[in-house]
């Protein structure tokens, strides 16, 4: 399955970040069943020219490059936090310079952490019409983590843990599964 990308992108500027970790995890059982090469990004790695750029050409090479990262992708995994019932306005900037049709068709896994229950409906509330502008495939299930589902930023919750197992598992309908046997010898 070598060739195919999938890019993970948290909305998060902090480090450690629950969120980076969601992401991560996410990405890593897709590539082991799928056999994706990943990679994963936070805003951190954006860097600070993404806060002073208006357009997509105002971004210095780092930041240019996990956009185009993103946009190339087959498929992404993203992920929020919660900020006020939505997501944070930096990673909202980011989103806005992708092109509309850079998006379009890809399938995408959403996911977003909060510190409780009170913010679980942001992933359909908040990102599954913002990807839905992008006329993106957001896959039917969607991640939510709060704080509880973690053990010093790793996820540790077995509810979590199937329900990340089920939204993988909705990447069958884009792309084949890898054979154990093949995912051991990668």
């Amino acid at each position: 399955m070598a060739g195919f990308k999938l890019v993970g992108i948290a909305g998060s500027f902090n480090r450690p970040s629950k969120t980076l970790a969601l992401v991560r995890h996410i990405a890593d059982l897709a590539s082991a069943q799928y056999g994706f090469s990943t990679t994963t990004y936070d805003l951190h790695d954006v860097g600070p020219s993404l806060g002073s750029a208006l357009w997509r050409k105002d971004l210095d090479d780092q930041a240019a490059k996990v956009i185009d990262d993103i946009v190339r992708a087959d498929a992404l995994v993203v992920g929020s936090p919660t900020y006020k019932g939505s997501y944070p306005g930096l990673f909202k900037h980011l989103i806005d310079l992708v092109e509309p049709h850079e998006l379009r068709g890809k399938p995408i896994i959403i996911a977003a952490t909060g510190g409780g229950d009170r913010h679980a409906l942001m992933v359909e509330h908040q990102l599954r019409p913002l990807f839905g502008f992008f006329m993106a495939h957001t896959l039917p299930t969607a991640v939510y983590a709060s704080d509880r589902d973690f053990s010093d930023y790793a996820v540790s919750s077995e509810q979590l843990s199937k329900r990340i197992g089920d939204v993988v598992g909705e990447l069958a309908a884009f792309f084949p599964r890898i054979s154990p046997a093949l995912a051991a010898a990668e």
